[in-house]
C-alpha cells in the first residue's frame, strides 16, 4: 500500500466521521500537520502512529485497511447536497460525500467578515485555484498580498504560504479548487 493509499484512506475515513484535520489531530494528541502530512502522502506513518491515530476516531487498523469504498460514480448535486466541512467563521462545503481515489477537491466556501485561515499561513501540496463570487478576500501568498473582489481569481502552488481573510463588512464567497484534496 502507498502513502497516498493510506493518506487516501485516513481522508475519507476522517470525513465520514465528520472529523476536521484539526479535530482529529487534537483528539489524537499530534500536531495538525501530522494528519495532513499523512492525508497528503508526504509520510507514512508508523503502524503505532496509525493506531494512535485511528482510536481517535474510532475504527481498528484491520477495518481500516478493509474499507474499500466505492468511488462514487455521481455528477451531479444539488445545493444541500454539499458537505459542510469548514467550523466557525469559515464555511466550506464540499462537492462530493468522498474524496477517496479523486484527484480533485472542488468547494464553495464562505467567509464572515473578519474571518481567516489563521496567522500561520497553509502550506501543503498541490495546486488551488479559486474565483470569488462576492465580497471582497485578502489572498496572500509568500510575501504578495492582494485584495480581490467579485469576478477576480487567484491560482497558485499550494507549496507557497497563503492565508485568507474576509475584508470588509460583507460575507465573501468563493468557488475554489484544489489538487490533490486537502482537506
Amino acid at each position: 500500500m502507498t502513502d497516498e493509499d493510506v493518506g487516501a484512506r485516513l481522508r475519507y475515513v476522517r470525513l465520514l466521521h465528520g472529523l476536521s484535520q484539526r479535530a482529529l489531530a487534537r483528539k489524537a494528541g499530534v500536531v495538525n500537520s501530522t494528519i495532513s502530512l499523512i492525508e497528503s502522502g508526504q509520510t507514512n506513518p508508523s503502524v503505532g502512529a496509525l493506531k494512535r491515530i485511528l482510536d481517535a476516531i474510532p475504527i481498528g487498523l484491520s477495518e481500516f485497511f478493509s474499507l474499500a469504498p466505492e468511488p462514487t460514480e455521481k455528477a451531479f448535486y444539488a445545493a444541500e447536497e454539499l458537505i459542510e466541512i469548514g467550523k466557525g467563521r469559515i464555511s466550506y462545503r464540499q462537492v462530493g460525500d468522498s474524496l477517496f481515489g479523486r484527484a480533485l477537491q472542488i468547494l464553495r466556501e464562505r467567509y464572515e467578515p473578519g474571518s481567516d485561515t489563521g496567522r500561520v499561513p497553509l502550506v501543503h501540496d498541490g495546486e488551488e485555484g479559486g474565483i470569488v463570487l462576492s465580497g471582497r478576500l485578502e489572498v496572500t501568498v509568500d510575501d504578495e498580498r492582494r485584495i480581490l473582489g467579485p469576478g477576480d481569481a487567484y491560482y497558485f502552488s499550494s507549496r507557497r504560504p497563503h492565508r485568507f481573510r474576509c475584508v470588509g463588512p460583507h460575507p465573501c464567497e468563493v468557488v475554489s479548487a484544489c489538487t490533490p484534496p486537502t482537506f
